[in-house]
């Protein structure tokens, strides 16, 4: 059995939209990070009139890099606020690579600052290199707020680890999604020393003032967008399961009832992270794409078994709640600028690819779609794109291995061969990464534009 969605009213109006393309705010944004690095570079030379020796530039090089540690901090909590000016307009997967490097960057400013201060006071004390552990356990037991530091320093050391990727392989992905919010604990429990020991806080009350904004507006927003934002979602459309349909072997599409769904402001290309409360299931909490443009009592994902949680979505009883957060993602027609529009998808990345063919504005011949998979039987939702193409005019073309196991070939040359004017199409894109990176390269060699191909992965 699988499921067949007509094109919905708001849907069909979607296609006659004009082509408005909103810049990505990407670029403001990083300088204004940088503006605030510089800041904080100028407080630290503002209150350093001189360094005479050794023991003091080591203190010195302590301070700037807790500093700059300091206020990364404070932004890796703001990458992780789902903030929607950076989840819709930057794209999701973006703010996560901004994340993930902030971290290692605040990761190894701790261990600069620690060892270089712990350095610093051992030789004020006259001790030398190597009495740096016990020098650390007498500030631990001395200085204020000292205990907690090094607990949340531990803490960061944790999710530094269990972030490495290869690691992170090896780990549930809940485990490792639950673990990350002690990201939260982390910052909160390094935050109290820096005020308490930080000679530049001590002498500037006003830079004390700038700091309490800083971690207070990003507290803020985490509080609004990662709790009440939620609440307030799930409260006002009561979310359900309403069927779970099978489309191909391993393969379900899971319809999702409530209220005036059409509402929420997803886009086609959006995704929402959808928890079922289902025995087992309550404490998990995954991103999954829509793959049909929201309908007013109607929305679907469509997911392939690739792991504990997408298996069990399978055995999800009608009726069973669902919260969600969201929606999230930068892969819309908002980041459209050109008439002619070319999707590729690859395997389960035809779920937000479906939902673009249905509703990307354009007149007949103006969109293609280009599904890859390793069998016809893999080609999910193949009937509703077959109606979709026929209903738009829009052109339908599948790339899948041959008898003998031979791959399609998706290079320069045979996209040229299939779409002559490729160059001059807006080309959206999800798949696997290893996918991915090769039709970029294919699109790349044919001519399209770095900043026409868009692309946004929810491996996170």
């Amino acid at each position: 059995m699988t499921t067949t969605l007509a094109g919905g009213r708001a849907a069909r109006r979607q296609t006659m939209r004009r082509i408005r393309p909103r810049r990505s705010p990407a670029t403001v944004l990083l300088l204004a990070v940088w503006a605030g690095a510089a800041g904080v570079l100028w407080l630290w030379w503002h209150n350093t009139p001189s360094v005479a020796d050794d023991n003091s530039k080591i203190l010195n090089a302590g301070r700037i890099t807790g500093l700059l540690a300091g206020y990364l901090m404070a932004l890796v909590v703001l990458q992780m606020a789902r903030v929607p000016a950076l989840e819709r307009r930057v794209g999701s997967d973006r703010v996560a690579r901004w994340h993930a490097m902030t971290g290692r960057y605040t990761l190894c400013l701790v261990v600069a600052h620690v060892f270089l201060i712990m350095w610093g006071y051992a030789l004020q004390a006259g001790k030398g290199l190597g009495d740096i552990v016990q020098q650390t356990m007498d500030s631990i037991n001395q200085l204020p707020d000292m205990g907690k530091a090094a607990i949340g320093t531990g803490l960061l050391f944790l999710i530094g680890l269990m972030s490495i990727g290869g690691v992170r392989r090896r780990i549930p992905y809940d485990t490792w999604y639950h673990v990350h919010l002690l990201t939260y604990a982390a910052v909160f429990l390094t935050f109290w020393h820096q005020l308490t020991t930080g000679n530049d806080f001590a002498v500037e009350p006003v830079a004390k003032t700038v700091w309490y904004a800083l971690y207070g507006s990003v507290t803020a927003l985490v509080v609004w967008y990662r709790i009440l934002t939620p609440i307030r979602l799930n409260l006002r459309h009561r979310m359900y399961v309403e069927a779970v349909v099978e489309e191909t072997p391993g393969v379900v599409s899971v319809l999702i009832g409530g209220r005036k769904l059409h509402r929420m402001g997803a886009e086609a290309g959006q995704f929402f992270r959808w928890r079922f409360l289902a025995p087992g299931m309550r404490f998990s909490s995954h991103p999954y794409s829509l793959s049909a443009a929201p309908r007013p009592g109607m929305l679907r994902i469509t997911v392939k078994a690739i792991g504990d949680h997408s298996e069990r979505l399978r055995e999800l009883v009608p009726g069973t709640k669902v919260w969600a957060e969201g929606p999230y993602g930068a892969l819309t027609a908002q980041r459209r600028s050109r008439g002619k529009v070319l999707l590729v998808a690859g395997g389960v990345g035809i779920t937000p690819m479906r939902a673009l063919f249905e509703t990307l504005p354009g007149a007949a011949g103006d969109i293609t779609l280009l599904y890859r998979a390793n069998t016809t039987q893999d080609l999910a939702l193949w009937d509703e794109l077959a109606a979709i193409a026929d209903e738009r005019g829009a052109r339908l073309m599948y790339a899948v291995n041959s008898p003998d196991g031979e791959r399609p070939d998706i290079s320069a040359e045979s996209l040229q061969r299939k779409l002559p004017d490729i160059d001059k199409h807006d080309v959206f894109m999800c798949g696997p990464n290893g996918f991915a990176q090769s039709v970029y390269e294919a699109l790349r060699g044919a001519g399209v534009p770095a900043r026409r191909i868009h692309h946004e992965s929810f491996e996170m």
